[in-house]
């Protein structure tokens, strides 16, 4: 079972940032999960939303501030909206890296970036926008992707028609023989995200293979 931190650990410190996944690796998740953006001078930085208005003091779109420019902004408890580089350079291979992708504009620097520091077998790429899932895979088939969704489909074509290696799912629309149907196409599931003790079993027993969370304290605890 793969425990991811959403955001790092979003529910006990600034999402996003180098004390939200220091804080998920303290507490012993597998793997980190991050959203990607690009800056006004295209370099990838670590933030959700498409505004910095949510989740720092300043306002406007994250695409009109240059990296410098957003590293003035305070993203909680005095922290920086970190660059992917450095998110790679913090975490150092000690977690596996999960990277959604935002934007379109995003996928060739996050690919040059991942095959630059070396983490081609320590990464996911996943996005909603499933055609950037493919188009990952196609500029390197060894690197691991996932496709993400809100519901549950007919089949796992949506996975297979993208050459994705998991399904990243919400785990309201999953169940066990959805579960069954993936791992008969050697596809992994992976849901997305359980904040709660109470809601565990379930999900454990149909045997997905990785968890997110917002509170990694609560699938640590539970799994370990």
């Amino acid at each position: 079972m793969i425990i991811m931190g959403h955001r790092g650990a979003a529910a006990l410190e600034p999402e996003n940032t180098l004390l939200s996944i220091g804080r998920a690796m303290e507490i012993g998740v597998n793997a980190v999960e991050i959203d990607v953006r690009l800056s006004k001078d295209k370099e990838i930085v670590v933030i959700h939303d498409s505004t910095v208005d949510r989740t720092t003091d300043g306002t406007g779109p994250v695409c009109s501030f240059t990296v410098d420019e957003l590293k003035k902004l305070d993203a909680g408890k005095g922290q920086r909206i970190p660059t992917l580089q450095e998110v790679i350079d913090f975490i150092d291979n000690k977690v596996d890296l999960v990277i959604e992708l935002k934007e379109e504009e995003t996928v060739e620097s996050v690919f040059e970036l991942i095959k630059k520091s070396n983490i081609e077998d320590t990464v996911y790429v996943i996005s909603f926008w499933h055609r950037l899932v493919k188009t990952i895979k196609e500029m390197g088939s060894h690197i691991k992707t996932g496709v993400l969704l809100v519901g549950c489909p007919v089949d796992t074509c949506i996975a297979t028609q993208t050459s994705a290696d998991a399904l990243v799912m919400n785990y309201s629309f999953i169940d066990m023989k959805f579960v069954q149907t993936a791992h008969k196409e050697n596809l992994k599931v992976f849901v997305w995200n359980i904040d709660k003790r109470n809601l565990l079993k379930p999900y454990a027993d149909m045997g997905v293979d990785g968890i997110g969370t917002n509170d990694p304290r609560v699938l640590c605890e539970y799994f370990m």
